[in-house]
Order: structure tokens, then sequence, then C-alpha cells
């Protein structure tokens, strides 16, 4: 564990205040879960809590299904990051942090199907080695809240993606989002 050098007192309703530096780098925004832990040694941690990262396995499956299926690349990320990764993009994509335009499309709820180029192209990662050329993703909504997307996408410079593609994400994406909910 890493320690900041930041001290802060429990106010008299038992609240902390976590800085903004940290939430700034752990990308926690208000109304954020976060899952409490102890340990034998007296420390509490608090850890970003991701609801769609309890699905870990089945999202693996359903990833490794889609991309046999359709031949293409596929992430399920939640808010933070890619939690399952198939169809030759699993060492480059799983776990990394995703794009913060990944992260708006997902706050705003927005299917997004484009090109590179395209003005709605979005970077899937923050790391710079995409080579995506066509891109599909639908957000996924557990009880009204956006917690994550399915992102199917190729390499193939020709590659274009129609509305079998885009129908396929959103029905992985309400899927994945009701399988949440119970």
């Amino acid at each position: 564990m890493k320690a900041t050098g930041i001290v802060r007192r429990i106010d008299d309703l038992g609240r902390v205040v976590i800085p903004k530096e940290i939430r700034r780098t752990f990308r926690i925004r208000e109304g954020d879960p976060l899952e409490i832990f102890t340990d034998r040694e007296g420390e509490i941690i608090l850890k970003k809590y991701s609801p769609i990262g309890e699905l870990g396995l089945f999202a693996k499956q359903y990833a490794e299904s889609l991309a046999q299926t359709t031949g293409l690349m596929v992430c399920i990320a939640d808010r933070d990051a890619v939690i399952a990764a198939a169809g030759g993009a699993k060492k480059d994509y799983m776990g990394k942090a995703i794009s913060h335009q990944l992260e708006d499309a997902i706050q705003e709820r927005e299917n997004i199907q484009a090109s590179a180029g395209e003005k709605r192209y979005v970077k899937i990662v923050d790391e710079d080695m995409e080579d995506c050329y066509a891109q599909t993703i639908s957000p996924i909504l557990c009880e009204g809240d956006a917690i994550g997307a399915v992102v199917l996408f190729s390499r193939d410079p020709k590659a274009k993606m129609g509305e079998a593609e885009q129908k396929l994400a959103y029905s992985a994406a309400g899927f994945l989002g009701r399988q949440m909910e119970q």
C-alpha cells in the first residue's frame, strides 16, 4: 500500500472527504459506489465497486462467443476498464483503462457506429495502440444506470459495421444489463 501523506478527520456524521486529486486519479465521481474492506491489522480499504465486474467469467464467455460468431473483436467494459475481451484483442485490451471518450459515451448512453476518421469514432482505451477501423458501441444499462458498454470492432481497414452488428451489440448490452438486475 502506498502512503499519500494526506490526513483527514472523520466529521460528526462519520464522513471522510476523499481528496480531489485522489478522486481524479481513480476516476471516482459523485455517487460512485465504493466497497469497504478491512483486514486484521486494522486497515480500512476503499475500492471502487464495479457492478458489472461481478459478471467477470460470464462476460468473458459472452465476449468469446460474440467474437467467435462474428469474427470481430469484442470488449466488454465497465465505467473504468475493459473487464472482458476476445477475438485477438484480449491481451491488448484486457484490464486496460477505458478512454475518456468511451467513458463519456457510456455516461451519455450513446449507441455509436463509426469508422476510423469519422467524427463519432471513439477511442476504446487510453493507450495509443489502436488500429481499429470500424466499431459499434452499445451502453449496458442496469436499473436505469449506465454501468458499462459492449464494443464490437475490427482491425480490418476494409471493414464496415452494419445494422446487424449494431443490433448484436445492443442485444448483448441489454442481456448483460438484465443479468445484473437479477
